[in-house]
């Protein structure tokens, strides 16, 4: 994925003739934001469950999520069909300030990954479960670190990485508009889920930290 965006997503191996390619690198960009919110719904949860034979596939969920969110994103980045048209390569000096930029996107993520719990966005939460024999332990609801900034610097961090690449090209203009679309949308599932968990309390942390841009406030700090 870092490879595939770093280049402008002209890189892929995919070589389904046009215009037949247009249907194709659709159906790639629909779907991992498909799969991935409706394996969330609660008959997506029970489904998710039972794709693991015994009694562990409660236990190993978030594990099986994670891997099938691998495995969507992997044909995306490998069988997508280039366009084969390139509108800006960033060169010189610019090169380089872009790609310091592209690198801190992938950092800010991983920040925000690991703020919100590394073993659960990992997907190791399932695994290290099953080794010490006991139920999954879900971390709380995060507030601090960029949490405390924003409620959602995860789908933030992703889409600045799609808007901070070195080269631009039709395709990655495609990925980059509607997956910054899906970081959008998708978190209000995520809050619904939220808002039924955790009652007030969610309710007390919206009212008082923004959706998905910080507020400019001279006191604003990460705890």
């Amino acid at each position: 994925m870092v490879g595939g965006m770093f280049y402008g997503m002209s890189a892929g191996f995919g070589d389904v003739p046009w215009p037949w390619a247009l249907l194709v690198n659709g159906l790639l960009l629909a779907q991992f934001p498909l799969g991935h919110s409706l394996l969330l719904t609660t008959p997506g949860r029970r489904r998710l469950t039972r794709l693991v034979p015994g009694r562990h596939g409660q236990t190993l969920s978030t594990t099986t999520y994670a891997i099938i969110a691998s495995l969507q994103l992997l044909p995306l980045f490998t069988l997508w069909t280039p366009s084969g048209i390139v509108w800006w390569r960033a060169e010189g000096s610019v090169f380089w300030i872009v790609c310091c930029f592209y690198a801190a996107a992938w950092l800010l993520l991983m920040k925000a990954s690991f703020d919100a719990g590394p073993e659960l966005q990992s997907g190791s939460l399932g695994w290290l479960s099953l080794l010490q024999n006991k139920r999954p332990v879900f971390p709380d609801m995060p507030e601090t670190g960029l949490f405390s900034l924003i409620r959602q610097p995860i789908y933030l961090a992703f889409a600045l990485t799609m808007w901070t690449v070195p080269v631009w090209t039709p395709d990655q203009l495609a990925l980059a508009l509607s997956y910054t679309a899906y970081c959008l949308l998708a978190p209000k599932l995520k809050e619904r889920r939220f808002r039924a968990i955790y009652g007030e309390r969610f309710e007390a942390y919206r009212r008082e930290v923004p959706y998905i841009l910080p507020k400019l406030r001279r006191n604003a700090r990460i705890r």
